[in-house]
């Protein structure tokens, strides 16, 4: 790395905590079984130092960053990685389907340290591009993180831990402490590992409409299932939530953060039923 990009300093606005612990940098790697030929989207690659330890070990790494500063300078460090290119965009307004089938139209892993403030959009954009990926490898927010992976009755389930269930196996790798980023951030990080499913685990139906019917189950967590669903409108009148809860055998009593994937997939098929 040149003495120039290590003066670089993190921007706030962008959420940016450079990784700097080359132990926790190559873990990352070991965990997403980077090998020769493997294609690779970096999120964020920031001043480059798990950029280099990808390409270093085979990888074609495609880095998105969105830093206009930042972006030019990696241009100029990678410039001679034949195997490395720098998109300077934001992650959010890059179409997935585009970009990568334009490079290689196999499957890419994606390898990424997201920053707190958009983890949550990135990981809805990942999710559903995941045809594009065989495995991504995420440091994220350690209570970010705990939510993707929680069972149902906890404080920690929600909306995310039942879309990212319904398309992953996700295994928690390891922590992340504070003092492994330049600047620090305050709260611990976690490494996870997102392995795509070959077919939903659950039959939902229409998934944009089981979507609906998660969300509106989690729109206000201290009330009952059936006021939620009520309050929502997605059922037209009382009636029908009446029978679309009856048929899945639902108690509306209960409360959304109570329903596994599989019950949800249920209700919203019930529901679909109903609509007309």
């Amino acid at each position: 790395m040149n003495g120039f990009m290590e003066k670089i300093r993190p921007k706030k606005a962008l959420g940016q905590n450079f990784l700097t612990d080359r132990n926790v940098l190559a873990r990352i790697v070991e965990t997403a079984g980077i090998s020769a030929g493997d294609r690779v989207i970096e999120v964020g690659p920031g001043r480059g130092s798990l950029t280099r330890l990808l390409a270093d070990a085979g990888a074609r790494v495609l880095a998105v960053e969105i830093d206009r500063q930042l972006a030019p300078l990696l241009e100029e460090e990678f410039g001679k990685y034949e195997n490395v290119e720098i998109v300077r965009a934001d992650i959010l307004d890059v179409d997935l389907r585009q970009l990568l089938p334009s490079r290689w139209e196999g499957k890419w892993k994606v390898v990424a340290n997201l920053p707190y403030n958009i983890s949550s959009q990135v990981l809805i954009r990942f999710l559903d591009n995941r045809q594009l990926f065989s495995r991504l490898v995420l440091m994220l927010q350690k209570e970010v993180g705990e939510r993707l992976a929680a069972p149902p009755a906890t404080k920690e389930y929600g909306i995310l831990s039942v879309f990212c269930r319904l398309h992953f196996d996700i295994c928690r790798e390891f922590i992340v402490r504070p003092g492994s980023f330049f600047p620090p951030p305050r709260v611990d990080s976690v490494v996870l590992r997102f392995e795509p499913l070959p077919n939903p685990r659950t039959d939902v139906g229409d998934e944009m409409f089981f979507r609906r019917v998660v969300k509106a189950a989690f729109s206000q967590r201290r009330k009952t299932l059936w006021n939620c669903l009520k309050s929502s409108a997605i059922v037209a009148d009382d009636g029908r939530l009446t029978l679309a809860l009856a048929g899945c055998g639902i108690d509306g009593g209960r409360r959304g953060e109570t329903l596994s994937l599989e019950e949800f997939a249920f209700l919203a098929r019930e529901i679909l039923r109903y609509m007309d």
